[in-house]
């Protein structure tokens, strides 16, 4: 319900070619949070060039509350005392959210297979699901990977392809231990790259102490090299070990 006392106006851009995202999610906020909004659209360029001309203001929307400009999405959040993302802020949120939905896809497909949660498979297909998930957020942009991938690992500061080389052989190790098939190929190439990754962010986060950032979700992440970072190549070692004694 709005309330009468708490007053909002909002300048948004509503054209035909472009509906300002962050218009919306202020709008969205402002009745959220129980404000009587009143919703002026800048339906043409020359209306919002005129409106910043006007307010001295260089983006758009924004936001008046009781008659004072507070300003865009960002400050209407500080105001109203919510969070406010910064796109420097280091985080784990990527890797996680890669971790949580691998374990519920493995968790899914042992109770098609098996009508049951509790199951050795179950584990398998969670350490392989999170590696193809993992390659194919590295391989979205290579480049941007390999650039990243440089700053720690051994053997590709060595041997630069092998920088290129690796989204590609933890697709595959993955996909292969998913099927079951080629055991001889896929154990051993997760062993060999999870040792080799598992030793070299061991090697500059707790040897060397390097602050550095993970290239593990692709190479426009913020997420911290370290403890998860060694957890990942960690899991494909036990999983590549796992594989040549069970099968």
């Amino acid at each position: 319900m709005s309330n009468p006392h708490k007053q909002a106006t909002i300048y948004r851009m509503v054209m035909d070619e472009h509906l300002c995202p962050f218009g919306l999610k202020a709008l969205d906020l402002l009745k959220r949070e129980g404000f009587e909004v009143e919703d002026n659209w800048l339906r043409t360029r020359q209306a919002t060039d005129a409106f910043m001309d006007k307010h001295g203001v260089e983006t758009t929307p924004q936001i008046f509350i009781n008659g004072e400009r507070i300003g865009g999405f960002d400050a209407l959040r500080r105001q109203l005392g919510k969070p406010v993302s910064d796109p420097d802020e280091v985080t784990y949120q990527p890797v996680i959210a890669v971790f949580v939905t691998a374990a519920l896809m493995a968790l899914a497909a042992s109770w098609l297979a098996f009508a049951s949660l509790f199951k050795l498979q179950a584990v398998e297909w969670f350490v392989a699901f999170s590696m193809c998930m993992l390659a194919s957020l590295k391989l979205r942009d290579l480049e941007s990977f390999t650039t990243m991938f440089l700053g720690y690992d051994l053997l590709a500061q060595r041997v630069v392809r092998y920088a290129y080389a690796y989204p590609f052989a933890e697709l595959i190790a993955g996909v292969l231990m998913i099927s079951g098939s080629l055991v001889w190929l896929s154990a051993p190439l997760a062993l060999f790259i999870g040792t080799i990754g598992a030793y070299s962010v061991f090697k500059a986060v707790y040897v060397e102490k390097r602050e550095l950032k993970c290239a593990c979700v692709g190479g426009d992440s913020n997420v911290p090299l370290g403890f998860i970072s060694l957890t990942e190549n960690l899991m494909m070692v036990g999983m590549g070990l796992w594989m040549l004694i069970a099968h």
